[in-house]
């Protein structure tokens, strides 16, 4: 039985819950939900798990805070023998516009933290990722407060068909392959 491991980035704590770096938390969540299952606080994470067509597929929440997302990355993938290519990080993207979709097989960090760690702890830029555009809406200097800051009004308002979209993604990579995925989800 083919396994996948989905990776939502994000910051643990309340004071995070609502904030745009916290957008790999969310669309785990929402798509935890759509299956019926819910999250178990497991070794260095949240972990929930369900099945789709002989596939299983887990949803894992580090719990290692952002920038040490690579550490429980690497332990699942070891722990329950998945391959890279099986893997999907689930990350905030500055360069995109708000709610745009972009899935690669691999490239750069971005300058993204979490995507650093998983790097290094990986010793590889080849593994999938899904960018989700959060926009660069900030003035000069005040980058972090704009990623570590709530969506506003109109955000909030299209959030919910965007986790519609994203969960359609996300089961696109489990049963159709990476490369149908992207040509049907860029830039969506």
């Amino acid at each position: 039985m083919k396994k996948y491991l989905i990776i939502g980035l994000g910051n643990i704590g309340a004071e995070y819950v609502n904030t745009r770096h916290n957008i790999g938390f969310k669309i785990v969540d929402f798509l935890a939900k759509k299956e019926g299952v819910s999250f178990q606080t497991a070794k260095l994470g949240d972990l929930a798990e369900f099945k789709i067509k002989g596939r299983t597929v887990l949803l894992l929440k580090p719990n290692t805070y952002m920038n040490l997302s690579g550490k429980a990355v690497k332990y699942w993938m070891d722990k329950e023998n998945i391959a890279k290519e099986n893997i999907l990080v689930i990350t905030d993207d500055l360069n995109l516009s708000f709610g745009t979709l972009r899935i690669k097989a691999k490239g750069s960090d971005g300058g993204h933290n979490g995507l650093k760690n998983i790097q290094l702890l990986l010793n590889t830029t080849e593994y999938p990722r899904f960018r989700f555009g959060i926009s660069d809406q900030f003035k000069k200097g005040q980058q972090v407060d704009y990623v570590l800051g709530e969506w506003n009004e109109e955000e909030q308002a299209k959030l919910p068909e965007r986790y519609e979209t994203s969960a359609a993604a996300i089961h696109s990579f489990v049963l159709a392959g990476l490369a149908n995925t992207m040509n049907e989800y860029n830039g969506k």
